[in-house]
């Protein structure tokens, strides 16, 4: 991470589409014997969500999580994104009218970059929370991890509530639903392939990572790192 180049982002790209995914609230308007459920309204493919059952009296609580699956349907599974050896488990079955939010964290974005240059300029495009990278730079060094993967980002999301991951790439922007770990949007975007941190942009490149107890590794350049996210 010692080496900082500069990389060059069109005038296409700081023009290109200003919004990112945003949650969605719908419910849920039919069971079927397969265990998909029909939704009141259509959520692009990919996107994660949690279901919610509400008991009355302003009583309610997360029951599962589910999964968009496209055309208006989704699938469910046990909610596991926050696991408390002192929280009970809600053993409540899906029912008929209980509301989905999809996309519930998509307002805390993580972001993979190759410099700062190009973090600085997708950072103040988009109004979002955005978790740096040195937060997930320290757990990908302390793990000892030279290769990125969508499950070691998804691992992070989770921990940290975080619910986008963006990642920047020689020729688009990608944005992966850091739960589904699939891609719900892309855009593309040229940059220079020759002007990148390795193994991504954080500020661990300004200070020296030994006092952590870290040594150096070899990474692979930043483009054929994320490469293999695609």
């Amino acid at each position: 991470m010692k080496k900082t180049l500069f990389i060059l982002l069109t005038t296409s790209y700081l023009l290109f589409a200003d919004a990112l995914p945003s949650s969605i609230k719908t419910t849920i308007s039919n069971i079927s014997s397969n265990g998909e459920i029909q939704l009141s309204s259509t959520v692009p493919k990919g996107m994660s969500g949690v279901i919610i059952h509400k008991y009355g009296n302003g009583l309610s609580a997360i029951t599962h999580a589910s999964l968009s699956i496209g055309n208006g349907k989704a699938n469910y599974s046990k909610y596991s994104a926050i696991l408390h050896e002192n929280i009970p488990t809600i053993q409540t079955d899906v029912t008929v009218g209980d509301e989905i939010i999809f996309g519930s964290f998509y307002n805390n974005v993580l972001l993979i970059a190759p410099n700062q240059t190009a973090y600085q300029q997708i950072t103040k495009r988009f109004n979002r929370t955005w978790i740096h990278p040195d937060a997930y730079a320290l757990e990908f060094m302390k793990k000892g991890e030279t290769t990125l993967t969508k499950e070691s980002l998804s691992n992070f999301a989770k921990k940290n509530q975080i619910g986008l991951v963006l990642i920047v790439t020689s020729n688009e922007l990608l944005v992966l639903d850091a739960i589904s770990q699939q891609y719900i949007g892309r855009t593309g975007l040229r940059t220079n392939p020759n002007s990148a941190v390795s193994p991504f942009y954080a500020r661990f490149k300004q200070i020296d990572v030994s006092a952590f107890g870290f040594s150096e590794k070899t990474y692979l350049p930043y483009f054929e790192l994320v490469e293999g996210l695609k």
